[in-house]
């Protein structure tokens, strides 16, 4: 009988002190499953407009953002053009503040955030595509790129695809916010129009 009071006794003393060890374990972000190619930079909302002025989203597609950030891409796909948007990222601190803009949005139904390396995903199902990445990453896609559906259409902030003619580019200048400089916006459509090299 003693001894069956001793283990309470001692189960009751210990739990919390391990609960409270662990608890920040649970607290804190996890790191991520390798070290991130970018450093976050957000696409201010006016060139996200832009990007899908490119992009042309229509009802029924669904569209891919590699490297989704804060989710502001696929949130406004979602939120102005009512379509499947699927966000990306490696860094568990990005999926997190998409995780909440899409609730932020109300865009639930509509909008999946998953912790991934974008350079491992089947792009199949995606009929649009959006990157803000370096020029060095978008040639890395390339080969998954090449496996996409006709008619996809990817689009780049800043950044061209070395070896790839896009189908359209253009600069445009945000009126407000902190960036207001000129940001370069290129399209591309499947098939990829390859360059030749020259000689």
């Amino acid at each position: 009988m003693k001894r069956s009071w001793l283990i309470a006794y001692v189960v009751a003393v210990m739990t919390p002190a391990l609960l409270l060890t662990l608890a920040p374990v649970y607290s804190q972000d996890k790191p991520p499953q390798r070290e991130p190619d970018v450093i976050y930079v957000p696409t201010p909302y006016e060139v996200v407009e832009k990007m899908f002025e490119l992009a042309d989203p229509r009802p029924g597609e669904v569209h891919y953002d590699l490297g989704c950030g804060d989710g502001r891409i696929p949130c406004m796909s979602a939120k102005k053009f009512g379509i499947r948007a699927f966000g990306f990222d490696i860094n568990p601190v990005r999926v997190r503040e998409s995780l909440e803009n899409v609730k932020k949005f109300n865009v639930e139904h509509l909008v999946t955030i998953k912790e991934q390396d974008i350079f491992q995903l089947d792009l199949s199902k995606a009929d649009v595509i959006t990157l803000y990445l370096l020029p060095r990453l978008n040639v890395k896609l390339i080969p998954q790129l090449d496996k996409l559906k006709p008619g996809c259409r990817i689009v780049s902030h800043d950044f061209n695809m070395e070896g790839v003619r896009p189908k359209r580019e253009m600069s445009f200048r945000p009126s407000t916010g902190e960036s207001v400089r000129d940001h370069r916006i290129y399209l591309w459509v499947t098939p990829l129009e390859k360059e030749r090299p020259n000689g």
